[in-house]
Parts: C-alpha cells; structure tokens; sequence
C-alpha cells in the first residue's frame, strides 16, 4: 500500500466523522496504523477477549450472587442437599446452577474464561519474553504485563472462594494459614480479612468486594494503559524481508485487522461457550458446603495455583524460633519463594540483561528464540521449574494412580525442582546451538531438493538449491547478541570495569552476548549419504 494513498474505507468513514466531530485527520492517522501479521501476534488478543468475557459473564452472576456467610436452610431444586445448613453464598450459587435461566452455563463459562484468560496472558508473555520484545523501548509495557499476570493470580483466587463450597473452602483455609504464617502482622491480616477468628463472617461479602470492583478496576486501568502503550510504542515485528526497525509490515487496522479481530473475538467466544455447554467444570453441588469439619478427597486447584499448592507439598516441616515468634518456614518458603523468584526475575529480566549486554539501542524487530540461546535456556528453566511445582501438586493422585510411594514421589519432587531447571538448561542451550548451526548450513549450502545425484566416483548425493527468498530473509535477521568490551583501543579496563562488580560484568557480558554461530563463517563441506558406493565396491569383490 502505498504511503501516499488511503483506502476508500477509511477515507469514507473519516470524512463522516469529520464532518460532524472534527475528527479526521486523528482517525485517518490512525485507521491507518499497520498491524505485524504473524500468528504469535495474535496470542494476546486470547487473554483481552477472554477479560471481556468475564465482564459480560461476571456481570449477569452479580444478579443473583449472595455474597454472605448467613446460614440458610435450602430449599431449591437440587434434592440431595435439600435441609442442609449452607450459606447463602452456597445457596445462591446453587440456585444461579438449578433454577436460573442460562445461569449454568453462565458460570462455566465464566470459569473457563478465568482459566484461558490467566493462559493467555501466560502464552503471550513467554511468547514477549523469548523473542525479547520487552527490550527498549517497551521496559514499561512489561512490567505493567507481570503487574497484570499477578494481579489475575489474585483474582482468580477471590472468585475460586466465592462459592463457600468444600472445595473451595480448603483453599481458603491453606490462604489463611499461609497469611497467619507471616511475621508480627499475619495475625491483624487474617482477623482483618475474616472478620474475626477463621472461618468468620465477612470473607466472603470482603473477596466478592476485591472481586466485581477492586481487581477488575486495577486490571482495567492496566490493560488500557498496556493498550495505548503498545499503540504508540508500535507493534515489533518478526525479521523478514522488508523488515527493519524503522518500519511495520502487514495490514491496517482498519478494516483489514479490524475484520480479523472480530472475527479472533467470536472464536473465542464460541470456544468458551462450547467449553461451557459440554466442559463441565467446577460442580460445587457434589462437594457440598464448607465446614471446618470437613475434609474433601483429591482436591486440587485450578491450574495457575498448582504450582503453589506444589510447593507445599514439597517443603520439609521446617520451623525457626527466634525471640518468642515461630517462624514456620514450611509455610512461608513456599507461599511466597516461588512466585516471588518468578514475578521478581521477569519484572528484572529486561534491566539486568541490559546492564549485563550493555544495549540500550532501540529495538522493533524480533528475535528468533534460537538467536539468544542463553535468554531461551533460562526462559525455558524457568518453565520447567513451574511445570515440576504444577506437577508435584497432585503427588498424591499421582502416588495412588500409578500405585507408587507417596514419600518417594516427593523425595523424588525435591530433587527434580532443582535437577529440573538445569537439565532443562543444558538442553535447550545445546538445541538453540543446533537450530542455529542448521540455519548457517541452509544459507550455507541450501536447502536439500529431493534429486539424487550419482557422481563419477559411484557416490549418490542428494543436490542442494538456494533457500526459498523469505525463509532466507527471515533467518538473515539474525543480529549478534550485544556485549560490552572490558578493555579499550589501549587494552586498558574503562573505570567502570575495574572493580569486582565490572569484572563480574565483563565475564557474564561475555559468556551472554556475542554471536555463538555465524551464519556466512566458514561451513565445512556437508556430508552427503554415499547411497551407492559400498554396494559397487561389494560387486567389484570376488565372491
């Protein structure tokens, strides 16, 4: 398209806004905006449209939700449970299941949203995170995404409690033990949140307050603000030909990615309805209402908290006495380590590589995971660390279905979550180094074409063709990781290299940064599979 022209669509519908508001050359400015067309682009519009759906569906439960602990004896439709003592949470939520109109599907619907909602803001950020698309001038964006990803892991949590069912009630009891558990105010936090000596009054009407109006607020703001950051910054874009960092290739906003995001919307609106109608999810009325007294077999919690409930179900019983306060380390550890170690390394991540590489150049052009081994094999550490505690979170399902020993699924745990990580490490790092080497090898050599070729010697080889003019363009992209030189023309240290802290600098710069496989070094000759050879050599023989 060229730059001087602009569609009829979007000439035509900013004539008619400007006509009446004045507003046409903003709209005309900005109708125009391109959007990349890659499909990873794309994996962050599942989270935006799943928050939406959680606004229309959130919306029509808050019609008929009771958030109070007030007991009732009920009296719906339900048999089973009917003259039991419950809550009216439990009641309403029982009779928004049974006896309202579409209020089932509602819920699940609901449910699953919350669920693909927390995913896809997962499946984005590690899709930012590994292509680096955090990097300058985006610092700011990113944070404001992990701000988001936890503030979702706290939502999720106040609407998973609502209901008062048994289930529900056992994660909220490991949440007050994991509060009382903290230092001189865990006490106050918990007697402040429950209204008074666990299970109380008023944690139900406090979580549905931080649920429908204090979280969603929080979370509105900060989509917007990610939104118009992402607006103004422009979107990055995948190395191709034709890309640069001055540039954006693909199609308007309008109608062009308008069309397509509408149309991204009501897939995902048909997926979580379809989930709805046929998934069940979360049947509160077979665990029963939340007693103290109670316990529930098998439990486990949806799946953004199992790394958590992971985590306690690994650390030993340890405890610290110090002063006349205990400090129940088998709590504290793993409520708050892991996540901290997750949500503190990504809000980090993007400074301590730029302090360690040195780059503060802008950048709008992608990386290819492969192009940054080390970034990808930390990335990747990182998720096998999470996926071992999101395991080991249902030791004892695993224990009893494979009919092993519980004990030694978690010794086993606890070894794995630090063998893990480093294992995954080595991998990953040893696959970027071949993904790497096989794209050298391509632009080396070419591309293998299916035609066997036999030579004067007997030898079969199969014959090599230049690589296809985009896939070329996107492996060209490749830019060698930056690092900083700890000495200068006179071979002598800068200032700020001298001490420890530079050298420390200078030696993770160096191991980091720099280009591990270049794509136009000197290849050796490739190998070709002598199909033949061997067997004219046999036939020579005399038998």
């Amino acid at each position: 398209m060229s730059s001087g022209t602009v569609p009829k669509p979007i000439a035509s519908t900013s004539s008619f806004i400007d006509d009446r508001i004045g507003a046409g050359n903003f709209l005309k400015r900005n109708l125009r905006k391109i959007f990349p067309d890659h499909w990873s682009f794309l994996l962050g519009e599942i989270a935006l449209y799943s928050f939406v759906i959680l606004l229309l569906t959130g919306t029509f439960l808050t019609f008929f939700f009771k958030p109070s602990m007030g007991e009732v004896v009920y009296d719906g439709s339900y048999e089973p449970l009917k003259g039991v003592m419950m809550s009216e949470a439990y009641a309403s939520t029982l009779h928004i299941s049974f006896d309202v109109r579409g209020g089932l599907l509602m819920r699940q619907m609901h449910h699953w949203a919350a669920l693909l909602f927390v995913a896809g803001m997962m499946v984005h950020m590690l899709r930012v995170f590994f292509t680096g698309a955090y990097r300058k001038p985006r610092e700011l964006n990113w944070l404001i995404g992990v701000g988001l990803l936890t503030l979702a892991l706290f939502e999720g949590l106040t609407g998973y409690s609502l209901p008062d069912d048994l289930l529900s009630g056992a994660g909220l009891r490991i949440t007050e033990g994991v509060m009382i558990s903290l230092p001189l105010v865990g006490t106050w936090i918990t007697f402040f949140l429950f209204g008074g000596e666990y299970p109380g009054e008023d944690v139900v009407s406090r979580f549905y307050s931080m649920h429908i109006l204090l979280i969603p607020g929080i979370l509105l703001a900060l989509i917007t603000a990610h939104l118009m950051l992402m607006w103004v910054q422009k979107h990055t874009q995948m190395p191709g030909k034709g890309r640069t960092n001055t540039n954006v290739v693909g199609a308007p906003f309008y109608p062009a990615f308008m069309a397509k995001s509408g149309a991204y919307f009501m897939f995902t609106f048909g997926a979580i309805a379809l989930l709805g109608t046929f998934a069940q999810i979360n049947p509160i009325w077979l665990f029963g209402p939340y007693s103290p007294a109670d316990i529930s077999a098998g439990s486990q919690p949806d799946f953004y908290m199992g790394f958590l409930e992971g985590s306690l179900r690994l650390m030993p019983a340890w405890e610290i006495n110090v002063l006349g306060f205990t400090l129940p380390m088998s709590v504290l550890i793993p409520a708050l380590l892991p996540m901290g170690i997750v949500m503190t390394g990504l809000a980090l991540y993007p400074f301590i590589e730029q302090w360690v590489t040195g780059d503060r150049s802008e950048h709008h052009i992608a990386e290819r995971p492969r192009n940054n081994p080390h970034r990808t094999s930390i990335g990747i550490s990182a998720v096998t660390f999470y996926g071992i505690l999101w395991l080991l979170g249902a030791n004892d399902e695993i224990a009893a279905f494979f009919h092993v020993s519980l004990n030694w699924t978690t010794y086993v745990g606890r070894v794995l979550i630090f063998a893990g990580p480093a294992l995954a490490y080595f991998i990953t790092y040893r696959m970027c180094l071949g993904l790497q080497r096989r794209d050298a090898a391509v632009i080396g050599h070419g591309v293998e074409s299916g035609v066997i070729k036999r030579l004067p010697s007997g030898e079969y080889i199969e014959v090599h063709v230049p690589s296809n003019e985009a896939i070329e363009a996107h492996m060209r992209g490749k830019t060698a990781v930056p690092m900083i030189t700890d000495v200068d023309v006179d071979g002598i240290p800068p200032k700020g290299m001298r001490g420890p802290l530079g050298k420390l600098r200078a030696k993770l710069s160096k191991a980091y940064g720099g280009e591990k496989i270049p794509l136009d070094g000197e290849h050796p000759h490739e190998e070709h599979a002598a199909v033949g050879s061997d067997v004219e050599k046999d036939r020579s023989l005399p038998s």
